[in-house]
This record gives structure tokens, sequence and C-alpha cells, in this order.
């Protein structure tokens, strides 16, 4: 009896696996020569997972008897990896389109959040908001993340600073890793700034005692699931013992140490992870020579957000100083009500103009890396054998095009697939 298949992706003009031999991770040098595969198909099985990519005429020799639920021509178009978005803020309520105003006429992302704007402005509001409320806009706006190719997403919380707005705000997580297709990585942002009344000290005591053990209950319970921990570490918010020791703390309880470092002032955040044994820290936009020295040598990764720098005018990452030195240089949109892009395909164009990053750099940052600043780089991040099988199919004959078409992904992505399955059809799309 033939075995059956989930989908076949045939005739693809280009195949970009990205990697193909297992790698965790590109730096600057693999980033190169990412692999690609011309007029070539992939299988993925019914458990979600790749089962074979190669030339057409090997696959079409290899599964001539084999069943497919769904078969895709891929004739005329490009297949990439689904999009891992290594750095969100995605549960809130409250816009602050206002303060966009504010920002154009002048006003400093301290001024704002000196003011009682901000971070304090949207924990106001999301405190408010009901769990119900906080997961509908929640989950439209994975949707529409999803349908600009991410298929992974850092999922953070953090608009709650008191323990009981942050579990609500995790559990909203929870729900939608549960119920949706699209892949999360969910992250406890309780230090993401220091609550009106406290001290940094006095909030990393709080956390340290009381949110912590909370959460590792909540785990042992399977009733939430928490990947990572952040910590905002800024001038004004928490210093760095303070971030050191909540960081400490998490990772005793078995979280991955992924946190916001080095964005409007020098911390010494980059120095920080190093030597805690950070996953990743994101932003960096400030950070010193003997910092980016460090995260190479200790293989954390650097998560560049293009957005932040270019919405909030601060001076770009120093992304070729960090690929030169042998960082690991990953992307995130960094989507929150500060910045408000949900699009990788616009991320890595950012980084390509504004952080001088080449295609190949970007594409590479936007999946195999990004995926490894989530401890997910052997599950995703490429389309390898073995591994599960999401992808994004363009209507392009080359890859190029989606970094290319600024802006352009509403017409030019023609599929999303999660696990096998299409999780996304544009009907704009002319062709199959």
């Amino acid at each position: 009896m033939p075995c059956k298949y989930r989908l076949l992706l045939k005739n693809a003009e280009q195949l970009v696996l990205v990697c193909r031999n297992e790698e965790q991770f590109l730096l600057q040098e693999g980033m190169q020569h990412l692999a690609v595969l011309e007029k070539a198909s992939l299988v993925i099985g019914n458990d979600g997972f790749i089962k074979a990519v190669g030339p057409t005429e090997t696959i079409q020799n290899q599964f001539s008897q084999a069943v497919f639920e769904t078969i895709i021509d891929c004739t005329g178009k490009s297949v990439l990896p689904g999009f891992v978005d290594a750095h969100t803020h995605p549960v809130w309520a409250g816009d602050r389109v206002h303060e966009f105003a504010m920002k154009l006429a002048g006003a400093t992302y301290m001024d704002i959040h000196q003011a009682g704007g901000g971070i304090h402005f949207t924990v106001n509001h999301t405190e408010a908001a009901s769990e119900e409320t906080l997961y509908c806009s929640f989950k439209q706006r994975l949707e529409r993340m999803l349908r600009t190719g991410t298929t992974l997403v850092e999922c953070k919380s953090g608009y709650g600073l008191q323990l009981e707005s942050e579990l609500k705000m995790l559990r909203v997580i929870e729900r939608a890793y549960r119920e949706m297709e699209i892949g999360i990585s969910a992250t406890y942002c309780g230090a993401h700034s220091v609550p009106k009344g406290k001290s940094a000290e006095t909030a990393a005591t709080e956390i340290i005692e009381n949110h912590l053990p909370a959460l590792k209950e909540l785990a042992v319970n399977e009733e939430v699931h928490v990947d990572n921990i952040d910590v905002f570490c800024e001038k004004g918010v928490f210093d760095l013992q303070s971030t050191k020791r909540i960081l400490q703390a998490g990772k005793a309880i078995g979280l991955n140490l992924n946190f916001h470092g080095d964005e409007l002032n020098p911390m010494n955040s980059a120095e920080l992870g190093a030597e805690l044994g950070a996953l990743a820290v994101s932003h960096l936009e400030e950070i010193s020579d003997e910092g980016i020295t460090a995260m190479a040598a200790a293989k954390c990764s650097a998560v560049l957000l293009p957005t932040t720098a270019y919405i909030l005018r601060l001076k770009q990452p120093r992304a070729r100083d960090m690929l030169n030195a042998g960082v690991i240089v990953s992307l995130g949109s960094d989507f929150n009500p500060n910045a408000y892009c949900f699009s990788m395909p616009m991320v890595m164009h950012l980084a390509c103009v504004n952080l001088k990053m080449s295609l190949n750099e970007a594409l590479a940052a936007a999946t195999i890396n990004a995926a490894y600043s989530l401890g997910k780089s052997h599950t995703h991040g490429s389309l390898e054998v073995g591994k599960q099988g999401d992808a994004v199919i363009i209507n392009a004959p080359r890859w190029e095009h989606l970094i290319y078409q600024f802006g352009g992904h509403q017409e030019l992505i023609k599929y999303v697939v999660i696990k096998g399955k299409i999780v996304y059809r544009n009907e704009r799309v002319l062709g199959l």
C-alpha cells in the first residue's frame, strides 16, 4: 500500500534551504553561501516534518508511488523557510498613536516614559482589559504576522508588572500556543519596567521571591509554559546588578536568558549576557567593542531590531561590526505599541538598507539565527530533512524579491505552511 504524506511542494524555481548540514546558526562566512536548490521539490510527512528535499526529478522518482494529501505546483515560484520573529511584545491594550506624534515632534523615548507614558501607559490599559479582550486582539496580531510569513514568534509578557497581570498575559499567550497554528516561544518579561513607588532593587526582589516561584509552579502543573526570561536592562529602569539577580534566578528554574540590553545607554549588557550564558541579547544600539567580542566568544545571539532604531530615530545597531567579529546576528520586529510593525520581510529590508546587511545575511538572521536565539534551531529556521515543515511560497522566481519588494509582501506571498498544513492562502495573488 503506498505511503501517505501531508504535502508535496513541486517544481519550485528556487527552494531556499538556508542550511544543508544541520547548522545551529550561521556566522558571516556561512551567510554568504546559503543553500539554494533550483528546480526543486519538498515533501512533508503526516507528522508535520520534512521527509525529503531535492531536485524535482529525484523527488518524483523517489515518491512516484506516494499519496499526498495536498500538492502545490510551485512552477515560477520560490519556497523559503517560515520566518522566525525573535522579539515581540504582542499582548497589550491601548494603542500609543499619540506618542508617535510626540516622537515626531522631538520627544525622546525616555521623555515620554518619565512623563508617565510609554510602558506605564500600556500597563494601565492592559491591567484594565479582560483576558478575553487581550486574547482577541493578540489573536488578530498573530494572524497578521502569519500572513507576512512568520511561522514562529517570540511573545513577551511585560505590560503587567504586577504578578496577577503578568500571569494574565502569560495565560493569553498559552491559549494562543494551544489553539493556533503559529509557533510561539513564550517569554516572561515582568522586569520590563520598575513599578511606580518601587526601586529596581525592591522590584527585582519581588520578581525573584514571588513571580518566579509562581511561574515554576504553573509550569510543573502544565498550566502555563514559559521558555525565556527577559529584563529591560537600562538606565532609569533595571540596573546591571538587578538585571543579573533576576536573570540568574530565572536560569535557576530552567528559563533561557534572552533580554533587552544596551539600547538607549551603554550598560555593559552584552558583557553580562555573555557572562551568564544568555541565548540572546536584544537591541544593542549602544554595545561596546568589548561586548561584541564577549558575545562572539559566548555564542550569544545579537537580536537586532531595525524597526526600533528607525521609529525611535536611534543610531543603528552595529551589525557589520558584529558580523565581522563572529557574532550570531538575528532579527526581530520588536512589534509593540511603541514600534508597530508585524512584517519580517520589512524588517529584513530595513536590515539591508539601514544596518548594511546583505540579502543573504538578512534572510539567515530571520530564519536559522532567529531560531537559534530561541533555542529552536534544531527544529526551525531551515528546510532540512527532519525539521518542522514550515514554509513560505512567494510568487516570484527568485527569493530575493521578498526583501526587494519593500512593503510588497501582501501581494507577493502566496502560501504560508506550518507543519505541512496550508495556514494561509492568498487569493489575491494570481496563479495557483
